[in-house]
């Protein structure tokens, strides 16, 4: 397992429903994916930084 990205207690508060427990570490590749995508994006238009349009 990676790194989670997430904070558990917090999708907890953010939600009314409940949280499966393994549900954190589902989005949390999810958040991991939509990263890597921004940073080959920022990478082909030759910047180091990442952007909400990388998103």
């Amino acid at each position: 397992m990676t790194e989670l990205l997430v904070v558990r207690s917090k999708i907890k508060e953010y939600t009314k429903l409940n949280v499966a427990s393994d549900f954190a570490d589902a989005l949390s590749k999810v958040v991991e994916a939509k990263i890597k995508r921004a940073e080959e994006r920022a990478d082909g238009n030759g910047r180091k930084t990442l952007k909400p349009i990388d998103l």
